[in-house]
């Protein structure tokens, strides 16, 4: 029997390391009352002139007299303020390309009200734009936050980095913004971490270089362009872009599906190269594994929690081989509907951009490649009964191909499974359309404010009753880009709800926030190991992007 996990683990950083210790620490010191944000900790910077191993030296001297005693509060608290900044790191940036009311901004927005809701949305990249200290790139080893080229927009609160699939929403809002500069620097950022590391991480520090995010370089270039005609942008991404894909088509990201006719279906899944608890949330994952005692076990379930994390759902019923059982979270037995379909967009947008460049060639050869992960979709994920697109759950480790089951389908109901309408030769498909309409209005996740995540009460934030941007506008803009006049009209109406749910929410709290409680109007959403975060990056954008998409005529209300 096997004494270890034996899947891929990128090592981290000798400075991370110490941090989980002081993040532990600070665990114990504080009541239960006070939960101390566990990212707090490991996002600190170490002071000058203090070198790492005297740091540790002195913690080593704070902890070692208290006989399994925790350290003292005050202690601790003088202990981080000595040694730490918590703020260093990230420095405010006012973003070159913004201005207060831009040129032709939502035009088809009639409605004073809205209009002037929208410009306040519009001036929150003033508060979210920063660029990376000159002691991060001066003195990498004393931070945890990697150094990027160009300027940066956050999500917001606990969030004070760039996260991968974030961005491809806050690019929809800078380009209703007419803020062309700063996405391009977004993407020239994400671009430089897949040239360092291979892969886009999931976001920039270093305790995250074990794993990506969901896959939407190609569709934020491809957005970019559309919107400035800019082929250097898209010359410099083709390499980059490529490097990605073999990332997510190769090693354990890649999976084989067998057909009742022997044909293989190359499809993928998340893999996180991690199988201990993860740093920025060590105290949690730590608890969790105490539910395990053999060794290969914990650290399969260590290595789903950060897959599940990789995936950008974190966390969900939707991972769980029996919900709402987080000791049963199997993220890396799930071949995700959602992954394939940014991966099925990711080989249709290289294909269009080499088509550009003039490499006819390649642009066949993805346009090849698309066409076979399609047939995948009609083969491994369609199910006809149900209207939709469904998970599908792996037999085995993945290393081997595998035959297709109907019982291995999830058949569970999550926003995901209908992301596919995503896709253009899914959303010009009128019969195809007519089935997932039918199938979305009859599946309960249509709600007062918008879409829901799943139907499962979990106490997960990626579950009932929480909806997010992300899925609101992969649905919305699937069903409005078709032809069918039904589909046109539910996407319309689900996107004035989560505006107006947006809307209300922000006029009660006075913040945009990171997701909502699409059950009830106006409530933002709960759930989850960390408290509810405000900003928000891609909340922003995915209004200012159905604002531009729908307008708002003077007539119509945004009150309830």
């Amino acid at each position: 029997m096997a004494i270890s996990d034996t899947g891929p683990v990128v090592q981290t950083t000798p400075f991370v390391t110490f941090l989980q210790r002081v993040q532990l620490e600070a665990h114990r010191s504080y009541p239960n009352e006070i939960t101390p944000d566990p990212k707090f900790y490991i996002d600190l910077s170490l002071k000058l002139p203090h070198h790492l191993s005297t740091v540790e030296a002195a913690f080593n001297d704070l902890t070692s007299g208290s006989r399994d005693l925790p350290v003292p509060v005050k202690k601790l608290e003088k202990f981080v303020h000595e040694y730490f900044d918590d703020a260093k790191d990230l420095v405010p940036h006012e973003p070159e390309d913004f201005v207060t009311d831009p040129f032709e901004f939502l035009l088809n927005v009639e409605n004073d009200q809205v209009r002037q809701w929208a410009r306040e949305v519009h001036g929150l990249w003033k508060t979210l734009c920063y660029r990376v200290s000159d002691s991060v790139r001066e003195s990498p080893d004393r931070h945890t936050l990697l150094p990027l080229p160009e300027p940066v927009i956050i999500p917001g609160s606990r969030f004070k980095e760039v996260y991968y699939w974030d961005s491809y929403w806050v690019i929809k809002g800078l380009m209703t913004s007419k803020m062309f500069t700063t996405a391009k620097g977004i993407v020239t950022n994400l671009m430089s971490l897949v040239e360092t590391y291979g892969y886009a991480l999931n976001g920039a520090r270093a305790y995250y270089t074990n794993r990506s995010q969901p896959p939407l370089l190609s569709s934020m270039v491809y957005e970019i362009y559309n919107a400035t005609q800019d082929e250097e942008l898209v010359r410099k991404a083709i390499p980059v872009l490529l490097k990605e894909c073999e990332f997510w088509n190769s090693g354990k990201h890649k999976v084989v599906i067998r057909d009742a006719s022997g044909n293989d279906h190359m499809l993928s899944r998340y893999y996180a190269m991690w199988n201990m608890p993860r740093p920025e949330s060590y105290v949690f994952d730590q608890e969790s594994a105490s539910a395990f005692s053999n060794t290969v076990e914990k650290q399969r379930f260590l290595r789903d929690i950060a897959t599940a994390a990789e995936t950008g759902c974190d966390f969900s019923t939707r991972w769980m081989r029996d919900p709402p059982n987080f000791a049963t979270m199997a993220t890396t037995s799930v071949v995700p509907v959602d992954l394939n379909v940014f991966l099925l967009k990711m080989e249709l947008d290289i294909a269009f951009m080499m088509d550009i460049c003039g490499d006819k060639n390649g642009s066949e050869r993805f346009v090849k490649a698309s066409e076979a992960r399609e047939k995948a979709f009609e083969t491994v994920f369609w199910n006809e009964k149900a209207g939709q697109w469904l998970d599908y759950w792996l037999s085995s480790d993945g290393d081997e191909p595998e035959t297709w089951k109907a019982e291995n389908q999830n058949t569970n109901v999550f926003a995901s499974n209908f992301a596919p309408i995503w896709i253009s030769s899914f959303n010009s498909d009128e019969n195809l359309v007519k089935k997932v309409v039918k199938a979305l209005k009859n599946s309960g996740l249509i709600a007062p404010a918008g879409i829901l995540t799943s139907l499962k009460n979990s106490g997960q934030q990626w579950d009932y009753p929480n909806g997010w941007a992300p899925q609101q506008e992969i649905i919305v803009t699937g069903l409005a880009r078709s032809g069918v006049k039904e589909a046109k009209e539910i996407a319309e109406e689900i996107a004035r709800r989560w505006i107006r749910s947006s809307y209300s929410v922000y006029n009660t709290s006075g913040s945009i926030h990171e997701k909502l409680n699409v059950a009830e109007f106006g409530e933002y959403g709960g759930g989850g190991e960390y408290k509810p975060q405000t900003g928000f990056g891609w909340s922003n954008g995915v209004i200012l992007a159905f604002l531009e998409e729908f307008g708002w005529h003077s007539d119509i209300s945004i009150e309830s």
